[in-house]
């Protein structure tokens, strides 16, 4: 556990339960970012916060979807960021972390589920360097770590983005390598935009409501903030859905391709078919083993026989170039 309570115009760093209870008591501000479950952490969520049971398992427990849920003390948020454990990747590793908020009039709790969550850290060096923002209040410093996990959506995108350009040059290519490796990548990355898709359909919901300040712990200035964040937040939506449509539009023009590509093998090996058929008709008559044939004995017979078969394929490679078939 790591708490920040703003003591007059200065922010004490403390690790201490009671500390924090203290601070309550005297109606301090203060900001507590729990670590793991723990016997101590749950008592002073229900004794000296008063936090509703239910409201404390969703805060330990890993929910799965966004939701908000408003009492009469303190309102309950819970949202999802991004995690990449590794930013180099060809791919994009995607997945959600968990933050747990809850919002009162004079305290902000928080529990990510993940420490890869990057939004916590900065919000708190920053309060360090300057309590400015948690002399504003609990609200406010709720506003700055939502709008640095929605800003943490962006390079994401982009690198979405960044892929399905490569796709799109992979099936342009058409090599039987890039047929192997694009099917795979297609179906990943669609999966990973489900599942982002999911997440931010509900996100999306709660910071609207956020923005429309149906609840009493958001100051009515700071709803044009949380108004912003939902606006950055609605792109980054639509974006998700045109980036899951362009990827079953791949998905698509990837299995045309291919068909396209089979087409002109069969084209070829068919025209090779009709090619061979008339001479191996021709071979096969010569090659039968009757006695009384006229060319057989025919000095000029061998001769005639490739001249047939070589006339054959010249008048068919011609009738189909008029076709145009080849």
């Amino acid at each position: 556990m790591h708490a920040l309570i703003l003591v007059g115009d200065n922010v004490v760093k403390t690790d201490s339960y009671s500390d924090v209870a203290a601070a309550h008591a005297a109606g301090q501000t203060f900001w507590i970012e729990l670590d793991e479950r723990c016997e101590e952490g749950t008592a002073f969520l229900e004794k000296s916060l008063h936090v509703h049971p239910l409201a404390i398992e969703d805060v330990w427990n890993d929910v799965g979807l966004p939701k908000v849920e408003d009492f009469d003390e303190y309102v309950q948020i819970i949202i999802h960021g991004i995690r990449e454990d590794d930013k180099t990747s060809r791919e994009v590793p995607l997945e959600l972390a968990e933050l747990d908020l809850l919002i009162g009039k004079n305290f902000l709790v928080t529990h990510a589920h993940d420490d890869k969550v990057c939004a916590i850290l900065p919000v708190q060096s920053e309060i360090l360097r300057n309590p400015r923002l948690l002399k504003k209040g609990p609200a406010w410093v709720a506003h700055a770590i939502m709008d640095r996990m929605v800003d943490e959506y962006m390079p994401l995108i982009d690198r979405f983005d960044v892929q399905i350009e490569e796709i799109e040059e992979q099936i342009l290519v058409g090599s039987a390598k890039s047929d192997r490796e694009v099917i795979p990548r297609i179906i990943r990355i669609k999966r990973s935009l489900q599942m982002l898709r999911r997440t931010t359909i509900y996100q999306r919901e709660i910071l609207l409501r956020l923005a429309r300040a149906e609840f009493d712990e958001i100051p009515r200035e700071l709803v044009p903030f949380y108004r912003d964040v939902y606006d950055h937040f609605a792109r980054i939506t639509e974006l998700v859905d045109s980036y899951r449509e362009l990827v079953t539009s791949l998905l698509e023009a990837q299995f045309s391709m291919q068909s396209s590509r089979m087409n002109e093998v069969m084209k070829r090996l068919t025209i090779m078919s009709t090619i061979m058929l008339p001479l191996s008709v021709v071979a096969g008559i010569y090659g039968m083993n009757f006695e009384h044939m006229p060319e057989l004995k025919w000095m000029y017979g061998y001769p005639f026989a490739i001249g047939l078969m070589a006339t054959i394929t010249v008048t068919i490679l011609v009738w189909f170039k008029a076709k145009k078939w080849i």
